[in-house]
């Protein structure tokens, strides 16, 4: 069911990744704790979570998106018709898919990702994906509010400590501020030429560069 959001992410990214996400994809929350273990004793319900392991050069991954987020998308699929119902269960899929792709794109190449990085991407991914399919589904008319809902309007866990705050809120702005420039020079000119190799261009950069390039004529 996720595939064809990381089909989306892969093309319009010029990427290649030799796994599906499908295969990687739990949705019982129970697997989740098991998992865990007593690492997160605690931690608060999430709907979407990747799950790394490290050992060596091998790395051991599983996405987790819960049995709920799924089944709802599964009864109000994204494709057939995105709305003001399914939009937040579709951004919470993109998330998680972002990760995963992003992790295993940069792993390939043997580059260390920051948290940091993975977040800012995903926000960005939530955007472009959002925009898109709404473009597709709507005579290529993005809705002018998607940037203010997605971006002026966050609600951050309560229980999340400082530094983790921090990364989100970090995110958000960087992501926001690239967005932004993104709707003005392409989306809001009626024309997307352009945007592919903006996008990529961001996508191949780490951590402070992509920041850097983030705020970059805004």
């Amino acid at each position: 069911m996720l595939a064809p959001f990381q089909r989306q992410l892969e093309w319009i990214y010029e990427v290649e990744i030799p796994h599906s996400v499908d295969d990687f994809l739990i949705t019982d929350r129970e697997v989740l704790r098991d998992i865990q273990g007593d690492e997160a004793p605690g931690e608060p319900e999430v709907d979407e979570k990747l799950l790394v392991v490290q050992d060596g050069d091998h790395l051991d991954i599983s996405l987790y998106i819960s049995d709920e987020v799924m089944s709802r998308l599964a009864d109000d699929h994204p494709e057939s018709r995105l709305h003001d119902g399914n939009i937040a269960d579709f951004c919470t899929a993109i998330e998680g898919v972002s990760h995963f792709v992003y992790l295993i794109w940069n792993a390939s190449y043997e580059r260390a990702v920051s948290l940091m990085e993975l977040e800012m991407q995903a926000e960005i991914d939530k955007y472009v994906s959002t925009a898109f399919l709404f473009g597709q589904q709507d005579s290529g008319r993005v809705p002018p509010s998607l940037h203010s809902w997605l971006f002026e309007q966050p609600e951050y866990d309560s229980s999340l400590d400082q530094e983790s705050l921090e990364r989100y809120q970090d995110a958000n702005y960087y992501a926001g501020r690239y967005c932004a420039r993104l709707e003005r020079r392409y989306l809001g000119r009626n024309g997307q030429a352009g945007i592919f190799s903006d996008l990529r261009r961001l996508y191949r950069l780490t951590n402070n560069a992509k920041r850097c390039r983030a705020v970059e004529g805004t």
